[in-house]
């Protein structure tokens, strides 16, 4: 639990930032991380598209300086957009000036008040410095679809017992996480579904 809910204790490091919606509302926000690449982004949201399920995507500017019919194409499709750094950058392993530069470059091909922090860190300076420009976003339920020591069923597995109303789930559309959230995805889409639940982005 302490990798796909973080407790709530780790999400005071980052007040002020947005890790839940409204618990009251039976609403969950879908998201994801680090594309578009053409080998995922475009299957993605067709499978979006069957559901009817709208999302939003925390793409790398460099992935859409390099694809911006992709890009497009989420914004066209009725997707939001949100900022995670031109080169994704961590954080913690770049100094605060490049980070900073980093975040503004990518704003050159990414037009949107959203930011989150590839990998889920940065420093208090670059936080409080981001947090000027952006609402930042991070999440309630991370689904570990990047983690190659684990089952594409347990990727499910774990969107289906922890979401709750509110959360922020995190799914990626790179080529890292593909064969885990191919399978899990349209599933995890459907389960929540069935539950109830209303889709909305952030």
């Amino acid at each position: 639990m302490w990798i796909e809910q973080l407790p709530s204790l780790f999400r005071r490091f980052y007040w002020g930032s947005i890790w839940r919606k409204d618990s009251n509302e039976k609403t969950i926000y879908l998201t994801f991380d680090d594309g578009p690449i053409p080998e995922v982004t475009p299957w993605v949201l067709d499978i979006l598209d069957k559901y009817g399920v709208k999302a939003t995507f925390f793409c790398v500017g460099e992935n859409v300086m390099r694809y911006p019919d992709i890009y497009q194409d989420v914004i066209r499709r009725g997707h939001q957009i949100g900022n995670h750094t031109y080169n994704h950058l961590r954080g913690f392993f770049t100094t605060s000036r490049r980070y900073l530069a980093n975040v503004e470059k990518a704003t050159e091909y990414i037009d949107s008040d959203l930011f989150r922090p590839p990998h889920g860190g940065l420093r208090k300076v670059q936080y409080h410095e981001v947090k000027k420009k952006y609402k930042v976003i991070f999440w309630d339920v991370i689904s570990r679809d990047y983690d190659k020591d684990i089952t594409e069923k347990k990727v499910l597995s774990i969107v289906k017992k922890y979401t709750r109303n509110g959360s922020i789930i995190v799914f990626h559309d790179s080529v890292k996480a593909e064969r885990n959230m191919r399978y899990a995805m349209p599933r995890a889409v459907e389960f929540l579904l069935q539950e109830g639940y209303q889709f909305k982005t952030l």
